[in-house]
């Protein structure tokens, strides 16, 4: 086994766990601490702390949707994302380097840590809460966090690795 591809491998389920630990960590502080919409304001119209349940997927979609339907969804497609990035992270290509295995664990760490809310409570504990002028993004948590950077950093690792072929 190419030592760097384990390196890589065992750097990435630490990272896994960090994710993992922070949002639980986080998550069980505000559920313990706040009620249910309780808001702290840290920056004046610019960022609270709010204790806010979602039942659905981002954005609150599907939360009035049944509740088995919702868990067929939710539950499926989160464990066909995890599956997936699993295997592109068991399998990284030999030139694969630390920005796209970084942003596989976050993914896959940020799914786990909200699939462990969906199994075991139904819903998922945002608390973050963001204003940009006058509009306000949805209360989100450190998985959606992870996920968002994640993504982010593997659309970059992406692009700059891509080859241009000559027109």
């Amino acid at each position: 086994m190419n030592t760097r591809r384990m390196t890589l491998r065992v750097r990435s389920a630490i990272l896994i766990f960090l994710v993992v630990v922070l949002d639980r960590v986080s998550k069980l502080y505000i559920r313990s601490s706040y009620a249910e919409w309780d808001i702290t304001v840290v920056i004046p119209h610019i960022f609270n702390i709010v204790h806010a349940e979602n039942p659905g997927a981002a954005f609150s979609m599907l939360a009035s949707a049944p509740p088995i339907v919702r868990a067929i969804l939710l539950v499926g497609v989160s464990l066909l994302v995890m599956t997936i990035v699993g295997v592109m992270l068991w399998r990284l290509p030999k030139n694969a380097g630390a920005l796209m295995s970084t942003s596989l664990a976050l993914v896959f760490g940020g799914a786990f840590g909200n699939l462990w809310d969906r199994i075991f409570r139904g819903s998922v504990t945002d608390f973050l809460q963001v204003f940009i002028g006058s509009y306000e993004f949805p209360a989100f948590n450190v998985a959606d966090s992870a996920i968002t950077i994640g993504a982010a950093l593997l659309v970059i690792d992406l692009l700059r690795t891509r080859k241009v072929t000559p027109a």
